[in-house]
């Protein structure tokens, strides 16, 4: 199996994982596709953004069991539901840029995870009511989440 690219065995943090997933090329993206993704980061995931384990896994398509089983055998989770963890990483990349490039005073010390965790469970107009966490269990759904949200660093949608 392919190893994680950029951590050469060593286990990383939630950010250097999301760090990494967002320095990806193309090649190196697909990569992480295919080795999958740590459960223990699945979980470090769901409490960077203050959310139940099971209510994220439920958001992701993942079953509870399944990912739980990989995590105790610290075996990668893979296919879909790797995808997903994927997709939510990049999600969590870009709020994380948007925070980066803003100027505004009370930007040094924002919750990144914490407001997007709040972000993705409420109804969305530009989803047309509906809340960005029903996207994401999907690669597709992930990006069109992931473009709506690299909209509000231009103020299209507040």
């Amino acid at each position: 199996m392919d190893q994680v690219i950029g951590f050469g065995g060593a286990r990383p943090g939630i950010w250097a994982f999301v760090g990494a997933v967002d320095r990806a090329t193309p090649t190196e993206f697909m990569t992480l596709e295919r080795a999958g993704v740590e459960g223990r980061m699945i979980k470090a995931m769901a409490g960077e953004l203050r959310l139940p384990v099971a209510s994220f896994y439920e958001m992701l398509g993942m079953p509870k069991a399944t990912i739980e089983k990989k995590t105790a055998a610290n075996e990668p989770v893979a296919g879909a539901y790797g995808h997903a963890a994927l997709g939510m990483a990049k999600l969590l990349a870009t709020a994380k840029n948007i925070v980066g490039n803003s100027t505004a005073a009370g930007a040094k010390n924002f919750d990144v995870g914490k407001w997007l965790g709040e972000w993705i469970t409420r109804p969305q107009a530009a989803l047309g009511g509906k809340k960005p966490a029903a996207f994401l269990d999907t690669p597709t759904g992930a990006e069109i989440v992931n473009r709506l949200l690299g909209t509000i660093e231009s103020g299209a949608y507040l």
